[in-house]
């Protein structure tokens, strides 16, 4: 196989702010891997959450660039292991892992959902993320944007009165995600008022390891709570499932498509909801994130929504939240 890695500066239509940061820019890695005259294309995010950087990720990737053009392909999956026996990071492994499942899936000219036996006759509508702004700004993004899901970034000192303005605006249904930026104490006093006010449900109110809070949470609570800081990897689903009703999987995080299979399997299997999550990323790592649909409760990939300009042909959003595949294998995607 051969290896091409670009940096992209992606530009976003509007601030984004969460209870911890705000950028106007997402760096970002775009991984080609090409064999037999079809090219795969995989991304992962920077994030300073996790302290990974573009760059970071290029410097891993090129350590082992030679073991990985040295590579007999035959599978996604096994390449995944391969992968994990680098010593690279989570971020890194992403995007090779989803290059290689859009290489796999065009060189036998199938779409990776099709692929894994699932169809596209029913999905989940994504969220649109409104993140933190002051009340007219955030009210204006979402005219700006009229969709039938808004994801609502909160953690400042008037969240209820954020939600009952915006509520005057839109029928939509409105998630809440607090990115730990609330307490137990919060969570269970917000919630009864935020489900009356069209709430769906709150995603990561509490700081990723308060596992006792989020016991108090469980018990008291008015609605129903997903984790994503508090879920990374495979190994974190069983502990969520006690302490969560659902997970948020991000592709990044936890280490690509590959692993992210096996823990919505899993999440299933104990009975909680699946979501999975994006982190901002242009249509490849949006087309991917599709690719998985048919196997969710909820989804979250508006991130190619968000920017200025995209870098990617792939799986697109109408303006109706429907999704329209294109026929080319794999995830679908070609780099503009």
């Amino acid at each position: 196989m051969q290896i091409s890695l670009k940096k992209f500066t992606l530009a976003l239509k509007h601030t984004f702010s969460i209870s911890r940061e705000s950028h106007d820019f997402q760096n970002t890695l775009i991984v080609g891997l090409s064999l037999h005259g079809k090219t795969g294309y995989g991304e992962a995010t920077s994030n300073p959450y996790y302290k990974i950087t573009a760059e970071s990720m290029i410097a891993e990737i090129e350590g082992v660039r030679n073991d990985i053009e040295s590579y007999t392909f035959t599978s996604p999956e096994i390449f995944h292991q391969y992968l994990q026996q680098r010593g690279l990071s989570n971020f890194s492994i992403c995007a090779l892992d989803l290059a290689a499942h859009d290489l796999y899936g065009k060189l036998l000219g199938k779409s990776l959902y099709e692929l894994w036996k699932t169809n596209i006759d029913q999905y989940p509508t994504t969220n649109y993320t409104i993140g933190i702004a002051d009340i007219d700004s955030m009210v204006a993004k979402m005219k700006e944007k009229p969709w039938p899901i808004y994801k609502i970034k909160l953690g400042t000192e008037n969240d209820l009165e954020i939600i009952k303005e915006l509520r005057k605006h839109t029928d939509s249904i409105f998630r809440i995600d607090a990115n730990c930026g609330w307490t137990a104490k919060e969570t269970i006093a917000n919630a009864p008022q935020l489900k009356g006010l069209g709430v769906e449900f709150l995603e990561q109110p509490l700081k990723a390891n308060d596992w006792e809070g989020m016991e108090q949470v469980m018990h008291h609570c008015a609605l129903p709570v997903i984790a994503d800081e508090s879920c990374i990897v495979e190994d974190d689903v069983e502990k969520c499932g006690l302490h969560f009703n659902g997970i948020n999987i991000k592709l990044t995080k936890c280490g690509g498509l590959t692993p992210a299979l096996r823990m919505i399997k899993k999440a299933k299997a104990m009975g909680i909801k699946v979501m999975v999550g994006c982190m901002t990323e242009s249509t490849v790592g949006i087309s991917a994130i599709a690719q998985l649909v048919p196997q969710l409760d909820y989804v979250d990939m508006d991130g190619a929504m968000l920017l200025k300009e995209d870098i990617a042909n792939g799986v697109r959003i109408n303006e109706n939240g429907n999704l329209i595949f294109p026929k080319l294998g794999g995830s679908g995607i070609t780099l503009i």
